[in-house]
């Protein structure tokens, strides 16, 4: 994705293993972009150490004026705020397109 949008809806790619078994690599997921996160939600993230990096993850709390803890669904095979520290929510990622479409619920 070469320009992230500040509004609006866009489907994304999944790539990797982290969001396992919610979401699987290939994945086509629907992001609204500029919506508010709730803890739980599956949201786009983008990290200040990795600013080209853009990666799917749920979300945990807010943490200061604008970062996020966030961890991948398979904690085994996530590189997330354990490693990489708080990351910015660019989006919520509303539901799966592709394959087997479905809305993504947020864990409580």
């Amino acid at each position: 994705m070469s320009a992230v949008p500040r509004k609006g809806v866009r489907p994304v790619g999944v790539r990797g293993p982290s969001m396992a078994p919610t979401l699987s690599d290939g994945d086509l997921v629907l992001v609204r972009f500029g919506r508010a996160p709730r803890p739980g939600a599956v949201v786009l993230v983008r990290w200040e150490s990795r600013p080209s990096q853009l990666s799917v993850k749920r979300a945990l709390r807010p943490v200061g004026a604008d970062g996020w803890l966030v961890r991948g669904d398979n904690g085994l095979g996530s590189t997330d705020s354990r490693t990489l520290g708080p990351a910015v929510v660019l989006g919520v990622a509303l539901a799966r397109l592709w394959p087997r479409p479905r809305l993504l619920r947020r864990r409580r």
